[in-house]
């Protein structure tokens, strides 16, 4: 549990928590399933919640122990048309309540906030048709939700900030807080042209109580975005990054190129030769702080995230998580120390290596 102190009306909601200080949310299941053998890349589909739903309960567990104020319900992509395409339609309930009881069970287990999700599609386009079959699918996904009791509701991923719009007033019409963050791609905007100032203004102005990015950007190429969006809106702004060596020529996560690989399927990384990419702990709590010195209080780490990436960005906000008892301390490393019980020829030895 986190130090964020108590209500004596019962725990602090999101709001109360981000009017206090940062909120720190742990993303990143389906690479982190993949990662383990449980889950299928390409697909990505959760339907590890009802395979082996005690792998994902012991995952939140071990975000919520690195320093996560929030167990996120891991629901991402398990909406009617991506089990659809996957001949899984007729398990989209289970999924989804399954999902649902075992975040929420882990968050009244760790005192941590309980959080539906809700995820861009791929099948909206801007029309008609499409507005309205993403709108029903965030009402099932929303009223599954509302029925296991989250605290709040993330809406995130989106390319298209009217997807965003769409999952945004679907959320309202519940009267839970919202987080609704943008995935920006390579040229910059959303896919209707719009910058992610923008984006995040108009969500603001429709209601939106945390607004900012989330996935597709490492720290270096996700910074920038943040200032603009800082300036642009008044309410919470969320930063979630991947953690991934993104850089101005190849932004994303999936633009990244290995030049010295030569065993890539179809030379491409993403999603399951991104290793070389990786930022280590440190990186993610530079990112962090500077993120948090613009003015970003909603902050955590998206595909790609391991516990020890919460930890980094929990400990470089001052916090201290149940994990950072174990944090590093190399002043007792047998070689590398420099505690003076050590023996003196291991450390003469050391200045070899």
């Amino acid at each position: 549990m986190n130090d964020h102190g108590n209500d004596p009306q019962g725990k602090l909601g999101l709001l109360d928590r981000l009017e206090r200080g940062p909120v720190l949310c742990a993303e990143g299941y389906l690479f982190e399933c993949e990662r383990r053998g449980y889950l299928q890349a390409g697909a990505f589909v959760p339907e590890v919640v009802l395979e082996h739903p005690e792998v994902i309960a012991q995952l939140h567990r071990e975000f919520v122990h690195a320093g996560s104020d929030v167990v996120e319900a891991f629901t991402y992509y398990a909406h009617r048309e991506k089990l659809r395409m996957v001949d899984k339609e007729h398990l989209l309930e289970e999924i989804n309540r399954q999902a649902l009881q075992i975040a929420k069970d882990v968050a009244v287990e760790t005192d941590a906030l309980f959080a539906g999700d809700l995820s861009n599609t791929n099948v909206f386009v801007g029309d008609d048709e499409s507005r309205r079959r993403v709108r029903t699918m965030f009402e099932e996904q929303t009223g599954w939700a509302v029925d296991a009791g989250v605290d709040f509701i993330i809406a995130e991923t989106f390319s298209y900030g009217e997807e965003a719009l769409i999952a945004l007033d679907v959320i309202k019409g519940t009267g839970l807080p919202s987080v609704v963050t943008l995935a920006v791609h390579h040229d910059g905007t959303t896919r209707e042209g719009w910058t992610p100032a923008e984006a995040c203004k108009r969500l603001q102005q429709t209601g939106a109580d945390v607004v900012g990015v989330n996935c597709i950007r490492g720290p270096e190429t996700m910074l920038p975005l943040l200032k603009s969006i800082r300036d642009a809106v008044s309410v919470y702004v969320a930063a979630l990054p991947v953690p991934y060596r993104t850089h101005g020529a190849q932004p994303t996560f999936q633009s990244l190129r290995d030049p010295d690989c030569t065993v890539i399927p179809d030379d491409r990384p993403f999603p399951t030769a991104l290793d070389p990419f990786t930022c280590n702990r440190y990186e993610l709590g530079e990112f962090a702080r500077e993120a948090y010195d613009m003015g970003v209080t909603y902050l955590g780490v998206c595909c790609g995230a391991a516990p020890h990436h919460i930890r980094a960005v929990a400990e470089a906000l001052g916090l201290n998580p149940p994990a950072s008892r174990y944090s590093a301390d190399m002043s007792k490393h047998a070689f590398l120390g420099t505690d003076s019980r050590l023996k003196q020829e291991n450390r003469e030895f050391a200045s070899k290596l």
